[in-house]
């Protein structure tokens, strides 16, 4: 059944009798209509999914902009919809989250390790301007985790995948264990739908065999309290299946043999009755050694609070239980979302929700001394997906670290300096071995000595992002002379295999193109192994390896016209295959292709019957696609001469040179060279920028070519 405008005006008013009605309407109205036509897998009409999104949001008290941003957030990338009407329409708030809601759907997080690591940098950049655009991102992947049976089974085990991985990790980490579980859940039905019918059919049989264990635990809670005189609300609750098939793999025990599968929440009036609360369990349950935690005294880095305990229950059962004030809740089901919660048209004052801005830099700030793509993607890893531990200093200090760190990583996390002279540790005022994995409460002393360094054994030992950040760097620097001394040997050796110099603009290009820093970075990275000479020398000059495969019929090489309709591409722009492309019909000529961002698309701005979807075929396309290339170079004998040859060597064919500046010292060219598709003409333009001759190189548009195709609308 698909929620109305007037259902969701509804519930928001339920918590914000203030909320703008009107733009909230007209947000649902302008969606719709740019959605119109539009269908999800299922057949459904597309805008049943926007709306859902925005209910799920409502469900949690957000703000208006969030929930109108849930309305828009697909109709810039998947309607005639732009920013500039969002914004004019709604306001500048709502079509920057819209803006950055979109630009997030576009990263492939599951993608290859390097560009992962760019997209999430992007991520946390995202997160950094406005954690709401987060915030609709995970609501928009749980409406379509719900409704995935809908798409083809290779694409549901590849969302799922990519959900399980990143998606529900991330809103775990921003506090929201409710859908971090719920996201779990659904993926866990697709990844290992075996298992968790295993899971259900063992509970059903459980709950045969000994009654609503959760009814009978939570009267008897309820009875202690009350006789304590506590006023409390007690919620209990089997646990999801995948939170027990995840204890069963890390405790490799059966279901049977597996214990805290329930869990109870006490929900209390103040702190201090949660610590009476507390009292009154264990006075009448027996508690289990190990299994205390108090977040209230130590918040988790995401405002998270409670007291968890584990206790022994009838039958000798171990439940888990969670004592909580009612603030204290609202922040553990919403986390950072709390901060943007409405009570009665009034901003939530949770005194318990953590500062976005705080949490987020909290959360980046040990990500940007991390150039290397793989380590970044382990220090993410480690940083957003691990549980914490909590050690003291001598003095009492609390450092706070993920489940599994050793001593390394509690030097580290106090101060660098301690980390680089440390010798040795002291668990508990007991020597240990720097392996030692330190657990929750136990003291910890670093021993330092003068002169000493990190040594290379220490990045097996360290597990925290910001240890391993800094013990790489150290190492890099006591080596680097060396390092830059052979790496600059092996580039001039690579270079020359292929017939080329490494001059020095030549590894500047390079360092550029792999962005590694600059040409000492390079040549240090090559030095040390991390890269090859191959992967150098391919990164300035990508042409000297040849494409194979079948390509593309260049007859059929756009998609998304009609059969037997011709094209041809706009002079102006002179599209290539693999940029994003719109095309305009003509009266007897078919239709002609241009770039996305040509400047000559506004010219048909009033006349949208006339544009069309379309998209290059995927593949390998024959080079035949003429491209200008603006280049400026030394005017000195055989430069014309050495550029044509790189433009050969790059498999590329000159159809037209064009002088078009002459001067004493350099001249000015404009080259159009046929090439396979965009990615061809970037390694060309890349290989040419290296040559010690080339001044300055661009790619020519020419906005007034062919400027009667702009009158052909009065005919």
């Amino acid at each position: 059944m698909t929620t109305t405008a007037d259902d969701l005006v509804t519930l928001v008013r339920g918590f914000n009798p203030k909320t703008n009605e009107a733009l909230i309407r007209a947000a649902y109205s302008y969606g719709e209509r740019m959605h119109e036509g539009q269908t999800r897998h299922s057949g459904e009409p597309y805008f049943t999914h926007p709306v859902a999104v925005a209910a799920i949001l409502a469900e949690q008290q957000l703000d208006d902009a969030t929930i109108i941003t849930a309305l828009l957030h697909d109709t810039i990338e998947d309607t005639p919809a732009s920013y500039g009407e969002v914004l004019e329409l709604f306001g500048k708030d709502v079509a920057e989250l819209v803006d950055g809601v979109t630009k997030l759907t576009n990263l492939q997080l599951n993608s290859s390790e390097t560009k992962q690591a760019e997209n999430f940098r992007k991520l946390f950049m995202a997160m950094s301007k406005d954690l709401r655009v987060i915030l609709v991102k995970l609501s928009d992947r749980l409406h379509n985790m719900r409704t995935i049976k809908a798409m083809r089974p290779d694409k549901q085990v590849q969302k799922a995948r990519e959900t399980m991985d990143i998606y529900a990790p991330l809103a775990g980490r921003m506090g929201m264990q409710w859908m971090r579980e719920e996201l779990e859940d659904l993926a866990f039905r697709v990844l290992n739908p075996e298992a968790r019918q295993s899971i259900i059919r063992r509970f059903i049989r459980l709950q045969k065999e000994t009654g609503d264990v959760v009814e009978r635990i939570t009267a008897d809670m309820r009875k202690e309290l009350a006789a304590a005189g506590l006023n409390a609300e007690i919620l209990g609750r089997a646990k999801k299946p995948y939170s027990i098939w995840r204890k069963m793999e890390e405790k490799e025990q059966s279901f049977s043999r597996l214990s805290d599968i329930f869990g109870f929440r006490i929900i209390t009036d103040s702190e201090e009755d949660c610590y009476r609360a507390l009292g009154v369990i264990h006075r009448r349950w027996r508690a289990v050694p190990g299994r205390f935690k108090d977040y209230i005294s130590q918040p988790k880095i995401n405002g998270y609070r409670s007291i968890h305990t584990t206790v022994s229950g009838r039958d000798g059962k171990r439940v888990e239980v969670q004592i909580r004030t009612r603030q204290m809740h609202d922040v553990a089901e919403t986390g950072v979302a709390a901060h943007w919660s409405y009570r009665d048209g009034v901003r939530s004052k949770n005194p318990f929700a953590v500062d976005p801005v705080k949490w987020v830099s909290q959360l980046t700030e040990q990500f940007d001394g991390e150039d290397d793509h793989q380590n970044f993607l382990e220090a993410v890893k480690l940083e957003m997906y691990a549980d914490k531990v909590f050690c003291f200093t001598p003095k009492g200090e609390v450092i706070k670290l993920p489940r599994g760190a050793t001593p390394i990583d509690f030097a580290y996390a106090i101060h660098t300096r301690i980390g680089s002279a440390c010798v040795g540790a002291k668990v508990d005022g007991i020597r240990a071995p720097l392996w030692t994995r330190v657990k929750n409460g136990q003291s910890v002393e670093i021993i330092t000595a003068e002169g000493q360094t990190p040594q290379a054994t220490w990045l097996d030992i360290a597990t925290t992002g910001k240890a391993k950040t800094a013990i790489r760097r150290a190492l890099r620097s006591v080596d680097r002379a060396r390092f830059v001394k052979l790496g600059r040997e092996l580039a001039r050796s690579a270079f020359e295999h292929v017939g080329k110099k490494a001059t020095d603009k030549v590894l500047a290009t390079a360092a550029r193109a792999m962005r590694v820093g600059d040409v000492d970075d390079l040549l240090e990275q090559l030095g040390s192994a991390e890269i090859t000479g191959r992967e150098v020398v391919s990164a300035v000059y990508p042409g000297l390896a040849k494409v194979t495969g079948d390509e593309v019929d260049q007859k059929r090489a756009v998609i998304g016209l009609e059969l037997g309709q011709s094209f041809d591409r706009a002079p102006c722009c002179e599209p290539l295959p693999g940029e994003r492309i719109v095309g305009i019909t003509f009266r007897g000529r078919g239709v002609t292709l241009h770039a996305i961002d040509c400047d000559r698309l506004s010219a048909y701005e009033d006349q949208p019957e006339r544009w069309l979807d379309l998209r290059w075929h995927d593949g390998s396309h024959p080079a035949v696609y003429g491209v200008t290339i603006d280049i400026t170079v030394a005017n000195d004998k055989g430069v014309l001469g050495r550029i044509c040859s790189l433009i050969g060597e790059a498999g590329a064919n000159i159809a037209d040179l064009r002088f078009v500046e002459r001067k004493p010292d350099y001249f000015r060219v404009l080259i159009n060279a046929e090439l396979r598709d965009v990615m061809q003409l970037h390694s060309l333009m890349l290989t040419l920028e290296a040559e010690n001759n080339v001044a300055a190189i661009s790619r020519f548009r020419d906005v007034e070519a062919d400027i009667s195709d702009v009158v052909e609308k009065v005919l």
